[in-house]
């Protein structure tokens, strides 16, 4: 006993052995080497300005600097800085669509149940015209399913984009918080920074004033002119404008640390009513070596993830080329009686294979799998220039911040001896051996050099926070 075996089942057959081999498209054998110096040099070109070691770095940047409130702001900003739940809520956008293209290689199908009244003229029934009428009703219900095979792995090529896509949305994750972390510390030295020179500022009005009164008391004995308490009186109130300004500073900055934190303008005044140091940076900096730095970078990652995925849009726009084949069923049960639905006798099955093919579509077809190519290459431009951006944002970082060393060193130094000047003129003004202008020239310039000295303490630690941001450092997960 012999069995025909239909010509569509016997095209697919071969198909699906065909397709079990290989996809449409090319297979993503990861990124180019965009640098191949960089990943096999054993450290930074300029990590000795800085200096810093080859040893690994820690995620926590923060933790080095010694600072608890800082850590509980960065930490809770990472939880709750809506950014961050801005970019988790596309992380599960993104999962979610890998499980629909996921679902692509499922069979799909439904349920159906229906119901109806008909009234038809007999004679429309008989082919003629007039006569009686005829009612009746029908009922049906049944089960149809289809099953599009993947042939030539188009619905593959779609999971794999759909995975890049997703482990490049898990990336910018990950950059959103390397980016927060960096932004609430550089903002927490820069209010320490202002609260700084603001009690400085405050020491000065407070200097000046004694200075002043002191003038007013000369002038009052004869020992001094009108000129003279005209000047101190003009130095005083210049020191006191500088108050003002910074106040202001304080606030603008302690609300952008609390909307960084998810919070509300105002809601950490309390806890940084207080003036505190600036958190300084640790004596050794460890960098480790340019190719953990690349491997670590979440935008590296996220550009490869990309180019991952643009590499399977074009075997997905492929794949259009060639047959498409898909498994039919439906089964089901129809009566004009609703108690008689579920006999046997009423009871209807179809399936069977179909075959379609897109012939005539080839030229957009062939359109669309050109701009997939393009956008390939597009793709790997952009990694390229990822990676030699992030090289140069390592070694810019590491030369500023050894080129900041040095200056603060130098800005210490000069507050040294703008002191011992102040308090050589100070002598020599009560001895009668200097003038009054000697005198307030020396207090402005320590005033100077003190706000300096501030101001440099601040830029190495934002510095040192821009070096750890641009070795990829801060994402937790």
């Amino acid at each position: 006993m012999s069995h025909k075996v239909p010509l569509i089942a016997t095209l697919l057959a071969g198909a699906s052995l065909l397709s079990a081999c290989a996809s449409a498209g090319p297979d993503y054998n990861g990124p180019p080497v965009a640098a191949p110096h960089a990943q096999s040099a054993a450290a930074f070109l300029r990590a000795q300005a800085a200096p810093a070691t080859s040893a690994p770095p820690l995620a926590r940047w923060w933790e080095q600097l010694d600072d608890p409130l800082l850590t509980r702001l960065i930490d809770r900003s990472l939880a709750d800085s809506p950014t961050v739940h801005a970019a988790l809520a596309k992380v599960r956008s993104a999962r979610a669509s890998l499980g629909q293209s996921r679902a692509a290689l499922l069979p799909s199908g439904g349920a159906t149940a229906l119901e109806a009244s008909a009234r038809i003229p007999t004679g429309v029934l008989n082919g003629g015209s007039g006569g009686s009428v005829e009612s009746f009703n029908l009922y049906s219900a049944g089960f149809d399913a289809t099953w599009e095979l993947d042939i030539f792995g188009g619905a593959r090529r779609g999971i794999e984009a759909a995975g890049a896509n997703l482990g490049a949305q898990q990336a910018s994750l990950e950059d959103a918080e390397v980016e927060l972390a960096a932004e609430v510390g550089q903002t927490y030295v820069d209010l320490r920074d202002v609260q700084a020179r603001l009690v400085l500022a405050q020491d000065a009005v407070a200097l000046q004033r004694q200075g002043a009164d002191l003038v007013r008391q000369r002038r009052e004995r004869g020992a001094a002119a009108d000129g003279d308490l005209q000047r101190a009186q003009t130095v005083l109130e210049q020191a006191e404008a500088t108050v003002a300004p910074l106040e202001s500073q304080v606030d603008q900055l302690r609300d952008a640390l609390a909307v960084l934190t998810g919070q509300e303008p105002g809601a950490l005044d309390a806890d940084l009513a207080a003036a505190a140091p600036v958190p300084t940076p640790p004596a050794e900096t460890a960098v480790g070596d340019p190719a953990s730095m690349l491997r670590r970078r979440p935008d590296i990652r996220q550009a490869e993830r990309r180019l991952a995925a643009s590499n399977a849009k074009i075997g997905e726009e492929m794949a259009q080329l060639f047959p498409k084949g898909q498994l039919l069923g439906d089964i089901g049960f129809s009566a004009t009686h609703a108690g008689q639905l579920f006999r046997a006798s009423n009871f209807s099955a179809l399936g069977g294979p179909s075959l379609s093919w897109s012939i005539l579509s080839y030229p957009r077809i062939q359109a669309q799998v050109k701009g997939a190519q393009a956008d390939r290459d597009a793709a790997v431009a952009q990694y390229q220039t990822a990676v030699l951006s992030a090289l140069r944002d390592a070694e810019a970082s590491l030369s500023r911040y050894g080129g900041q060393r040095k200056s603060l060193a130098s800005l210490v130094r000069a507050e040294t001896l703008a002191t011992r000047a102040t308090d050589i003129t100070q002598r020599r003004y009560q001895g009668g051996t200097a003038s009054l202008t000697d005198l307030i020239d020396a207090q402005n310039q320590q005033v100077q050099t003190r706000q300096a000295l501030a101001q440099g303490q601040a830029s190495l630690t934002n510095d040192w926070i821009s070096l750890q941001k641009s070795l990829g450092l801060g994402w937790m997960r």
